[in-house]
């Protein structure tokens, strides 16, 4: 792979949010998952747990969580065959320390790496997602059998796109994100 098709990839990636009901093929699910294992962490702590839930009960009754009935978010999430749920792990003792005198959340930073290389490989395999950080976390994580001591993360929507069209990126100029050798 070149740079070009890096970049390619990088706006091919996209949040979907409406999904055929094509199932998605289990060695394209391990692929995105080892794509997210390879990803880069805090001193090598890989503080995060993927939890694939492709069972059509579980992962609608786990959907459901995610919408609000007050707010119009995330009532589209049952179209999407599989949904997983990325769950922050205690980080090694290095990191911990590192978290501490630095004042930075590593883990969280280290989840969101790892979704991202989940994301790409999805991209790269055709298929669409969605991160999710709106949900019910302690019904979710009831449903899930985490335990009460662990931090539900992200749900990430997971399928073939109902519509293949890649929308156009809204972004900054790259000028009113960018600094060279200062702020200023």
């Amino acid at each position: 792979m070149d740079a070009a098709d890096f970049l390619d990839l990088v706006r091919k990636r996209q949040s979907v949010r409406g999904y055929s009901p094509q199932p998605v093929e289990r060695d394209k699910i391990e692929r995105c998952l080892e794509a997210a294992r390879l990803a880069p962490s805090a001193c090598n702590a890989q503080p995060w747990t993927f939890i694939v839930v492709d069972d059509a009960d579980l992962k609608n009754r786990l959907a459901d969580l995610t919408a609000d009935r007050w707010l119009p978010l995330n009532h589209w999430t049952k179209q999407a065959p599989v949904h997983v749920a990325v769950v922050v792990e205690q980080a090694n003792l290095t990191a911990r320390i590192g978290a501490r005198v630095k004042k930075k959340a590593f883990p969280w930073i280290d989840l969101g790496i790892a979704a991202e290389h989940f994301c790409l490989q999805a991209a790269a395999d055709g298929l669409g997602t969605c991160m999710l950080g709106w949900f019910k976390e302690d019904r979710a994580r009831e449903l899930l059998k985490i335990p009460n001591d662990k931090r539900l993360g992200l749900i990430i929507a997971m399928g073939y796109p109902a519509n293949e069209m890649i929308r156009p990126k809204v972004r900054k100029d790259r000028s009113a994100m960018t600094r060279w050798n200062c702020y200023r």
